[in-house]
């Protein structure tokens, strides 16, 4: 069990060689990578990413880079919201996001109460 925590736990190395899916920019990939250093039950702003990646006016286009994820469930894209709070957007659908986003504060909540 350990083992398989040590494996959630530690953002995976993405690089576009050694992932099948739709080619992505070293942008695209940065951005990706910059996600997986989000923690469970956190968000994180656009703009937070935009500077996380060394591009800090490029707050849109951090947005596209999310919306071309091809891992959603695996890179949490979903933890990704406006600077003032609101939930911004989602490729699999608002509903979705907020329904992630709240699963898993109170996944985290659970384990902070044990």
């Amino acid at each position: 069990m350990s083992l398989r925590r040590n494996r959630m736990s530690t953002p995976a190395n993405f690089q576009s060689s050694s992932c099948q899916g739709p080619k992505l920019t070293d942008f695209q990939w940065r951005v990706l990578k910059a996600i997986t250093q989000i923690p469970l039950g956190q968000t994180r702003s656009y703009a937070w990413v935009a500077k996380k990646v060394k591009s800090p006016k490029a707050v849109r286009a951090v947005g596209q880079a999310l919306k071309k994820n091809p891992y959603p469930v695996v890179i949490p894209c979903h933890r990704v919201i406006r600077s003032d709070g609101s939930l911004g957007g989602y490729a699999l659908g608002l509903r979705r996001k907020r329904i992630l986003l709240e699963l898993e504060k109170e996944t985290v909540q659970k384990f902070l109460k044990k």
